[in-house]
């Protein structure tokens, strides 16, 4: 299994061969994932029961040789960030598994992000090199095509054996741990970028935004901008802990400073003027519909909380709306096909289970298997592509 873990990986792994003008002896490769180096450790760390569950996260760079890069979604070098877990039990690995997708990454992705994805399992033949089992959450960009937005895996006893890392059982028997890996990278930042952008710039959901809030003041002369940073004095002051950067640039005009935080995506602009300052109260632009409106200042703190929310759940909805949109049922494989000529999306259907046909559908229309259901799901129907009675129902798509 480490053979195929290697070889899975072979047309993406980076080789140092030279050095200092010399050809090095052994060839050194640039990791494109951790599991080697992992496991190689856990050998040392891994003795008995008593030492498991073993539960490592960490960030780092990874290399992967991409022949057509893409910005932020396949890029040479990239930050991630993987787990690698060692196991007493197969269920107790199955379940490390599953927790990761359901309650961390599709999590993080929905209630953070702001990123609708839909969760389920790998095809064999989409499965990472060396796995039993891959777990994905997918989601679909405005072009129509899936993101793979992160993965979990179920590797069984395989890179345990490969390395061998035993451990002493509750009953003195030598065992082989039980192992899962997961991992979500940069390409969580192409995701955002591409669900929620616009003409104008980001849209980013206030969850994850860096500033909730951007207040422009607004001033001609030295006797107004007294009068408006009084004001903001207790604009500041009712805005309390929320995230807030005042944009008080003397050399900008507004609406430049209008058009910066736009495009870098900021969900709530407060604009304050001379005549705002007199009359106790602001005006709060949203980016993500555009809409203004005049709020108090006495009641700026509890209508930005309430709009922070509507945003979040704005920018999530409309990703939503837009998938289920082009989500499709086709009734044959004609359909199927026009589909995808036609702009794609997301095609659910029946798959007899055949790898050869799976294969045969990606080289017809470069639509892949995207997941399969996480619970085994009988379509009751032929499948899509053969005729021959569904094993499963799928959701295929063209990806990045």
């Amino acid at each position: 299994k480490e053979a195929e873990h290697v070889e899975g990986f072979a047309p993406e792994v980076a080789v140092v061969t030279h050095a200092g003008g010399e050809k090095l002896e052994e060839p050194l490769v640039i990791r494109p994932t951790s599991e080697a180096i992992i496991w190689a450790t856990y050998a040392k760390w891994i003795q008995s029961y008593r030492d498991l569950p073993l539960l490592y996260n960490q960030w780092c760079n990874v290399v992967r040789w991409e022949l057509r890069p893409r910005v932020f979604l396949r890029t040479t070098e990239f930050l991630w960030q993987e787990g690698h877990t060692a196991h007493e039990t197969a269920d107790e690995a199955i379940a490390e598994a599953l927790l990761i997708l359901r309650e961390v990454y599709v999590d993080a992705a929905e209630k953070v992000l702001g990123l609708p994805v839909l969760p389920g399992r790998k095809s064999a033949a989409e499965r990472f090199p060396g796995a039993e089992e891959t777990l994905t959450m997918e989601g679909m960009m405005r072009d129509r095509k899936a993101l793979q937005a992160g993965t979990s895996h179920y590797l069984g006893q395989n890179f345990a054996k490969a390395y061998g890392v035993q451990f002493q059982d509750r009953e003195g028997e030598q065992q082989y741990a039980f192992a899962t890996s997961w991992g979500v990278s940069t390409r969580l930042v192409g995701g955002v970028i591409m669900t929620h952008g616009d003409d104008k710039g980001l849209r980013l959901p206030p969850a994850l935004a860096p500033y909730e809030v951007v207040v422009v003041p607004i001033y001609k002369s030295d006797d107004e901008r007294a009068r408006v940073h009084e004001a903001l004095g207790r604009v500041k002051e009712a805005l309390g802990t929320r995230r807030v950067k005042v944009d008080d640039r003397d050399q900008l005009r507004p609406g430049y400073k209008y058009n910066e935080w736009e495009l870098k995506g900021v969900p709530l602009r407060v604009e304050l003027g001379p005549r705002d300052a007199a009359g106790n109260h602001v005006v709060v632009a949203r980016r993500d519909t555009g809409e203004k409106e005049t709020i108090p200042e006495t009641a700026l703190a509890e209508a930005v909380d309430k709009l922070l929310d509507q945003i979040q759940e704005n920018l999530y909805q409309d990703a939503l709306a837009f998938r289920e949109a082009n989500t499709f049922t086709p009734k044959d494989y004609e359909e199927f096909k026009e589909i995808i000529a036609g702009g794609g999306g997301f095609l659910r259907g029946a798959w007899c289970g055949d790898a050869e046909c799976e294969a045969q559908i990606k080289a017809d229309t470069k639509a892949t298997i995207r997941l399969l259901p996480l619970q085994p799901e009988q379509p009751g129907e032929p499948c899509v592509h053969c005729g021959k009675p569904g094993a499963e129902l799928a959701t295929w798509a063209q990806a990045y």
